[in-house]
């Protein structure tokens, strides 16, 4: 070993690297004198990050460490957690995504496919992983990044910010993941005549050509990576529930937009019923937006309704699902098979024709929830949401499109104009409320809440599939930890307590595994293997 370990994030030390080692190492001379301690050395990384001027900064700092030293990049996250989340994460990494390719200085250990080179998918992954034990693969295709559409190679950002999330939540070892991004083309006009965009300049393929290679990718993974649990992220809607059906009844996968989002808002409903004393079942749920991540919540939670003692034919009558185009018919012109099973018919209603936005809706069917992943800001008006809390005592709202300025409602709106009765959980990180004397906190529907906790559980648990009893058990355990008895409670536990609960969860995903004999491995102590299988930021 040589001066290079300065140069690799697993094992550079930096300031940290005692006399003795750097004896050892090759490194006398090659470091300023003081030795520091880890603590040190994150304390001296926090005021650097204090004195940035903008989250843009920040952020740009902070991936500095995390390219140099990823026990001093974690060490200071899991000090900062609620701080850094929105800065590592959403919703400053949407306009890191959206200047990659002025802001690129290294390729923090990704890797780069190319859908016009087949042929090397097996030697990329190979070359990213670098000889390291891959346990988690995140993947993107940059279709459907966040709210903000389709990045190409650029989406390659949110794989890594997503990775960083599961090590500082969960405690998934840093070197055993590996972010991907699939160049299959962009539709971005934008990126396309940017001459520094670093992804492919022609359009998106699609169909035959398109499948082939995904399916190629998933059979190179599980080649290269046996244990891995593959993370699919912001794939577009033509897409993402394609490819989840596709192998999901085989292979350990999860499709964060479908699954993720889906199980965090039932977590969210969970807690507000918990609060409201309420049943799931007495619920109109209606989706606002019924693209990728709407239609996969609404799936949730019609399952979930299906494990409370529906029928299919009953539960579905819960349903409404409104995307640009008004309410869904059976007759609306190219339904996806998603939204098929909830579109509803016209003979439901005396003027059908006139359903064509949020508020007709609304009045026509008195939603109880009413949840927005339409990414078109400031939908849900007053006249909507006060139309809704005429009909329920705790109406159920949660604005989740992100990032700030797509959200469908702010916070402070919606509790001043349900006068403090609505349950309300929004996409982005939202300020405490007053009202009225009482300090509404607000839930965070955010997916970080959940995805860490059941990677880990299913990692832990040598789980062979990830299935619809492991996602319930999840969110159930989520939503259990409100405290229903605080006047202003939030529906959901907050993000600085992500580690305690991203514990919970695990626990709970492993344990439904466990039962249902999934473990390919002996489990004595579902504890045990979740502590065994989690990393800590130490030298």
């Amino acid at each position: 070993m040589t001066q290079s370990i300065l140069n690799d994030p697993f094992k550079n030390k930096g300031t940290a690297f005692t006399e003795t080692e750097r004896q050892q190492l090759g490194l006398v001379g090659m470091l300023p004198p003081m030795v520091q301690t880890l603590d040190q050395q994150a304390e001296q990384v926090y005021q650097q990050y204090q004195s940035k001027s903008s989250a843009l900064e920040k952020r740009v700092f902070l991936m500095s460490i995390f390219n140099e030293n990823r026990v001093l990049f974690f060490k200071t996250f899991s000090q900062h957690v609620a701080e850094f989340m929105p800065i590592v994460y959403d919703p400053t990494i949407a306009t890191t995504v959206e200047h990659y390719s002025e802001l690129f200085v290294q390729p923090q250990n990704a890797a780069f496919l190319s859908i016009d080179d087949p042929d090397s998918i097996e030697e990329s992954l190979k070359n990213a992983a670098n000889g390291r034990d891959i346990r988690l693969l995140c993947v993107t295709d940059g279709e459907g990044i966040l709210g903000i559409g389709d990045w190409g190679t650029q989406g390659v950002d949110i794989t890594v910010g997503k990775l960083m999330v599961y090590t500082a939540a969960a405690g998934i070892d840093p070197s055993q993941v590996l972010p991907v991004v699939i160049d299959a083309g962009t539709n971005n006009e934008s990126l396309l005549k940017n001459p520094i965009y670093l992804g492919l300049k022609q359009h998106r393929v699609r169909g035959q050509r398109y499948d082939q290679f995904i399916d190629r990718f998933v059979s190179a993974v599980e080649n290269q990576f046996p244990d891995v649990y593959l993370h699919f992220e912001d794939f577009g809607r033509s897409n993402a529930a394609n490819i989840l059906n596709r192998y999901k009844d085989d292979q350990l996968v999860f499709n964060d937009d479908i699954q993720g989002t889906g199980i965090i808002v039932l977590a969210g409903l969970i807690g507000a019923l918990n609060i409201s004393k309420q049943k799931l079942t007495d619920q109109t749920y209606l989706c606002f937006g019924a693209g990728t991540a709407g239609a996969g919540i609404t799936m949730r939670v019609y399952n979930e309704m299906l494990a409370a003692g529906l029928s299919p034919e009953e539960a579905k009558q819960h349903f409404y699902m409104v995307d640009k185009q008004g309410l869904l018919f059976t007759d609306t012109p190219d339904l996806t098979p998603e939204q098929k099973p909830f579109a509803r018919s016209r003979s439901e209603f005396a003027n059908p024709d006139s359903l064509t936005d949020l508020l007709s809706v609304v009045k026509a069917v008195h939603p109880t929830v009413m949840v927005g992943t339409s990414t078109q800001p400031g939908t849900f008006t007053k006249s909507v949401v006060t139309e809704m809390a005429a009909h329920t005592e705790r109406p159920i709202i949660f604005p989740i499109s992100n990032p700030t300025k797509l959200m469908e409602a702010s916070a402070a709106d919606l509790i001043k104009w349900t006068d403090g009765k609505g349950l309300i959980a929004t996409g982005i990180p939202s300020d405490n409320v007053e009202y009225k004397g009482v300090t509404y906190q607000i839930g965070q529907a955010n997916n970080a809440l959940i995805y860490p906790g059941l990677g880990l559980g299913a990692i832990a648990s040598a789980a062979s599939v990830l299935n619809d009893a492991m996602i319930s058990a999840a969110a159930h355990s989520l939503g259990g930890i409100v405290d229903p008895t605080q006047p202003g409670a939030a529906v959901l536990p907050p993000v600085s307590k992500l580690n305690q609960f991203s514990d919970t969860v695990a626990t709970a995903v492993a344990q439904s595994a466990v039962d249902q004999k999934l473990n390919q491995k002996p489990i004595e102590s579902v504890r045990d293997a979740i502590h065994q299988a989690q990393w800590q930021p130490e030298y």
